[in-house]
Order: structure tokens, then C-alpha cells, then sequence
């Protein structure tokens, strides 16, 4: 019988996404179990979440360096052997040592329709581009910032009279559904990332895979 896959979760805020995946295990839709919960804010909450025992969580400040803390990060991930890592809302860069560390399953959600808009504020610059479509994004994590293969993407309209808080609260409602149905598709084993392409099942995915309004991913 294959075990549950192991998922540790990177988070710096209130842990929605991280709520999101815990629901999914409950409700028998992620075969997973959450091994672990890392977080750069100490206070963050989303490590109330889960039991203590299954976090970690240091302030970057007390470390000599950037390398130093993403070593310790980096060291105390691998010690719950993940078989998948979960960057949700996780607002640190990660340094390229990390990454190449765990290349091929650290996975991040980003706000916005990849390759548009990487880094912050991706709500304001949807609107100030004039978009009619802003979204989020599921994509493996390489040491260029918001640059690895996109696995799938969740769209929504760009409103008239829309600010970035009423266009963030708009994506939020997908970024939960678009993260549980990538996750399960990744440890279904369906999908991977070779040379800096998807494939899924065996195939080369030649655009993101995009999520309907029944919470299903199609091609």
C-alpha cells in the first residue's frame, strides 16, 4: 500500500494555504500528512495550526547571514524528510543553496499569471497594467525569483474600480483550490519537472494547466 506523501509547508503570514492542504488531508482529497510547518516569523500564525512539535520557526535576525539561516532551514527541513516542500505564503527569498538543495519538490504559489508580475505588490501592477485577467500560479522554485515551470494557473477578472485589496481577496479565493488540486496532482506522481518543463504523465505540458470553476485542472 503507498504510504501518504510527506509535505512540509514554508510560511511567513496566517497560514490560509497551509489551512487549505490541512482540509484537503482531512477530507480525504490529499493523501499527505504535513511533516513539518517552517516560518521565518516566530509569531506567525500559522504555525497555531499544527501541533508544536511540528514546527520551526526562527528569526532571520538571529543569524550571523542570509547563508546562515538558510542552512539551519535547510537542515531543519531535511531532518522530517519531505517528500514535497510547499512554499505557502512564504515571503523570504530563498537563497540559491535551498533551492538546489531540494531541486525537483520545493513548489511555490504566487499571485499572479506567471511570467507577469513576479515579486511583490503583483495586485497593484495587475491594475496599473491595465490587465482584464489577474490570477495565481503553482511553479517549482529556482534560484531566479518566480522563474521555475509553472505547473498550473487560476484566473480571475480585473474589475472596474478593483483596488489591490479587493483584486487580492478575488485570487485568494482561487489560490486555495489551484494549490490543492496541483498538490494532489504532484503526489499522485503525475507530475514533474525536467530540464525546465513540465510533464505530466510521462508528457511534455506545453502551457500551464488551468483550473475550472469546478476545481478541476485541465490542459
Amino acid at each position: 500500500m503507498k504510504r501518504p506523501a510527506r509535505i512540509a509547508v514554508l510560511a511567513s503570514g496566517r497560514g490560509s494555504n497551509l489551512q487549505c492542504l490541512l482540509d484537503g488531508i482531512a477530507g480525504g482529497q490529499l493523501d499527505a500528512d504535513i511533516v513539518g510547518v517552517f516560518s521565518d516569523k516566530p509569531a506567525a500564525a500559522a504555525l497555531d495550526k499544527v501541533p508544536a512539535a511540528l514546527c520551526w520557526a526562527r528569526s532571520p535576525k538571529d543569524f550571523d547571514s542570509r547563508d546562515a539561516f538558510d542552512a539551519a532551514l535547510g537542515d531543519a527541513v531535511a531532518a522530517c524528510k519531505p517528500d514535497w516542500i510547499i512554499c505557502a505564503g512564504y515571503m523570504r527569498i530563498l537563497g540559491a543553496d535551498f533551492v538546489q538543495r531540494f531541486s525537483g519538490r520545493l513548489i511555490n504559489i504566487h499571485p499572479s499569471l506567471l511570467p507577469l508580475h513576479k515579486g511583490l505588490h503583483t495586485h497593484a501592477r495587475a491594475i496599473e497594467a491595465g490587465h482584464a485577467e489577474h490570477g495565481a500560479s503553482v511553479h517549482f522554485v529556482v534560484p531566479e525569483l518566480d522563474a521555475g515551470a509553472v505547473i498550473a494557473q487560476a484566473r480571475v477578472p480585473v474589475l472596474p474600480g478593483d483596488t489591490p485589496e479587493t483584486l487580492a481577496e478575488r485570487v485568494l479565493g482561487i489560490e486555495h483550490p489551484l494549490l490543492l488540486a496541483s498538490v494532489q496532482l504532484l503526489v499522485s506522481g503525475r507530475v514533474a519537472e525536467q530540464e525546465g518543463m513540465i510533464r505530466l504523465d510521462g508528457q511534455s505540458l506545453l502551457s500551464p494547466l488551468r483550473l475550472d470553476s469546478a476545481g478541476t485542472l485541465s490542459g
